[in-house]
């Protein structure tokens, strides 16, 4: 039986290309994505290569009409022809030989219409060697879903899995899991405190750490958490020096929230509303105090207006200052990319995760914050202060992975984290 290869730049490209050659008569084997010209591997491009069978029918080009698609499809064709085979041979043939024929003409068109429904289920089915039909492949997209990475990240990784894994490979599935956890933590891109300090001259006082973002973040909570954090309570008295600054002076209970953690940890606190009143107190702090954490208004990312009003008034900071967006883990990644995009002004040198326990998934944060190429620094995990914060490291969000069985010494090694948790 003869064999056939084509190729085309698409499934269904390919499936049409066989049918003008081959029509009814082939049967499509194996179907798989290959790539082709380029130099190297740079400018090629992918296409679909199938091949398969087809039958000449005892014909040396193509059946006749009658046993042709155009004759298959309705059986009116096919039912004239039988008549015009048995006029022509009743001339000549007896009525015994008549009745063979007939016979043998009856079990012919049984075959063909068998053949063509065989022909028809193939050409339309998915191809039956596809590596992305694999099951493998399948659950870990599905997975991948369940977490909520976004479809283009699922993507990329499921891209990934068909270049570098070879087709028996994929039906271990837990080796396809552990290579998959290691490439999500490869996107995971991590902000040190060194990583502040590069543009600040040694020794120079103080840090001043900024915290932005929208309404509802946990922001006043979060600074609060940083300020005992940096601030290093021992034997009853703070190793550092700290002192916050506020410019929620609008929101209901926003001023007393923080000015209540400021007298609890005996840390002092100052009320700003403007420029010239944020910039005396960065005069009054000026090498008198380690840190300086600023708390500013959650405001929505929409609103282009009052954004621009903070930023002139953040302005007032020294340029040194670092700038952390504060995001909710609960944000779903579309409306996580929106917001990196529209605080983009502030200049943000990293991401603070916060809420990280009331969600049971990262895929949303982990895909956007890798698709918009931005760092984390902390993830706050509830409402405690201090203890409810940590330096973000790529082991806990693995950690928040469902479905995936995580080895968390051999991912922390993997990483050369050193986090503890």
């Amino acid at each position: 039986m003869p064999y056939f290869t084509e190729q085309a730049r698409t499934h269904g490209e390919c499936l049409e290309k066989i049918k003008v050659k081959y029509g009814e008569r082939a049967k499509v084997l194996t179907a798989q994505t290959i790539r082709r010209g380029g130099i190297l591997g740079l400018g090629s491009h992918e296409e679909v290569e199938m091949t398969g069978t087809y039958t000449t029918y005892g014909y040396a080009v193509s059946p006749p009409a009658a046993l042709s698609g155009g004759g298959i499809t309705g059986g009116a064709d096919l039912e004239a022809a039988k008549r015009g085979v048995l006029a022509a041979a009743g001339k000549t043939m007896p009525e015994a030989a008549l009745q063979t024929v007939l016979k043998g003409i009856n079990s012919l068109e049984g075959m063909v219409r068998g053949l063509s429904a065989k022909v028809d289920a193939t050409m339309s089915a998915p191809p039956v060697q596809d590596r992305g039909e694999h099951p493998s492949l399948l659950k870990l997209e599905k997975d991948l879903a369940a977490n909520d990475f976004s479809p283009s990240f699922t993507k990329g990784i499921a891209e990934r899995v068909r270049r570098e894994f070879p087709l028996d490979d994929l039906d271990e599935y837990e080796e396809v899991q552990r290579r998959v956890l290691r490439w999500i933590g490869e996107t995971i891109s991590l902000y040190r405190e060194a990583e502040g300090t590069k543009d600040r001259e040694a020794g120079k006082k103080p840090r001043v750490i900024i915290l932005v973002g929208p309404t509802g973040v946990g922001k006043t909570t979060t600074i609060a958490k940083l300020a005992a954090l940096y601030g290093e309570r021992s034997e009853g008295r703070w190793q550092r020096s700290v002192r916050l600054v506020t410019l929620d002076n609008y929101r209901i209970g926003g001023r007393q929230q923080i000015e209540k953690y400021g007298e609890i940890m005996e840390i002092p606190v100052s009320a700003v509303e403007n420029y010239e009143g944020l910039r005396q107190v960065m005069a009054l702090y000026r090498q008198e105090v380690d840190y300086v954490l600023v708390d500013t208004i959650g405001k929505s990312p929409r609103n282009y207006g009052e954004l621009g009003e903070m930023k002139a008034i953040l302005d007032a900071c020294p340029a040194r200052s670092e700038t952390h967006l504060c995001l909710s883990a609960t944000t779903k990644s579309s409306d996580i990319r929106e917001i990196l995009k529209q605080f983009e002004p502030f200049m943000y040198q990293a991401v603070i995760i916060t809420k990280m326990d009331e969600t049971r998934k990262a895929g949303n944060v982990v895909s956007a914050l890798a698709e918009e190429k931005k760092s984390v620094s902390f993830i706050t995990t509830g409402q405690t202060v201090p203890s409810d914060i940590q330096e973000a490291s790529v082991t806990r969000f693995l950690m928040k992975l469902e479905g995936f069985t995580v080895d968390r010494d051999a991912l922390t090694s993997y990483f050369k984290e050193n986090t503890g948790v």
